[in-house]
């Protein structure tokens, strides 16, 4: 096992890997992540584009959780992140989670020096879920941005329950609080317990366009006028033009800054270049 990882406590019978040791857990993951989706959500052009630097340029920054049985091995859970410069400011974060990746993508070729990690997703096996997998594969992540150097690990956050509040802006939803003060939203609260602040919300991180046919294909729905649809699987609606023959959705997220111990903060940083 990785050393930053030997001090977790993990499930029985499993193991925390990177990809950069054992690449061939690349596709299995990938494979994993995709099967938890929404079918619109897996044609973000950003993705389509920058995808494949994960596992070529940022290996050591993808975690796959292996559930191991007898003689069968399966991916249990999987997260991944690129690194990107980041001045500690919150107005310095980018628009989105499409930004944030071009923006890693894009510093990588222009050589800057990176020092903050930034979560790309954390996904459990469906059969899998509520067996505290997210949180774990958060700390994982955590631990990497550390070993690393960097100060801060930042996360545009897809919260699981705004898809029962789709016409509530992400604004308003990422201030909805419990009584005990906690975020209404149970994957944001895993964020703040591990020590997350919410910094804002995001109404247009992620941006899906696709023509009429193709949302019905990834839908399974009729769109017999123009308007907004609620779509199983989104966070606010997707709004139809026949006209123009097109549907476009924009993905509402949350932005959230984990602070790291061990580690200089962004802030605290000589300029970057």
């Amino acid at each position: 096992m990785h050393p930053a990882f030997a001090s977790m406590a993990l499930p029985p019978g499993c193991r925390l890997i990177r990809i950069a040791d054992e690449p061939e857990w690349w596709r299995p993951s990938d494979e994993m992540c995709s099967a938890v989706w929404p079918e619109f959500m897996l044609h973000d052009p950003v993705a389509d584009r920058c995808w494949h630097h994960l596992n070529e340029v940022w290996p050591e920054f993808q975690l796959v959780l292996l559930e191991e049985s007898g003689t069968q091995t399966r991916v249990a859970a999987a997260s991944q992140a690129a690194p990107l410069a980041w001045t500690g400011q919150d107005g310095d974060l980018p628009e989105g989670w499409d930004c944030q990746f071009e923006r890693s993508v894009a510093e990588r070729a222009a050589d800057r020096l990176p020092n903050t990690l930034g979560a790309i997703q954390i996904c459990v096996a469906a059969d899998r879920r509520g067996r505290g997998l997210s949180s774990l594969m958060l700390e994982a992540m955590r631990r990497t941005a550390v070993e690393a150097g960097f100060g801060a690990l930042i996360a545009c956050v897809r919260p699981t329950d705004k898809v029962g509040h789709p016409n509530m802006p992400i604004e308003q939803y990422a201030c909805w609080q419990r009584a005990d003060g906690l975020p209404f939203d149970p994957w944001l609260r895993v964020h703040v317990r591990a020590g997350a602040r919410i910094v804002r919300g995001s109404p247009r991180s992620m941006t899906i366009s696709g023509s009429v046919a193709e949302w019905h294909e990834w839908t399974g729905l009729d769109f017999p006028a123009s308007g907004p649809y609620l779509v199983e699987g989104a966070l606010a609606p997707v709004e139809i033009d026949l006209a123009a023959d097109r549907g476009i959705y924009f993905d509402p997220n949350v932005w959230m800054v984990h602070p790291l111990s061990g580690a200089d903060s962004p802030a605290d940083q000589a300029p970057l270049a």
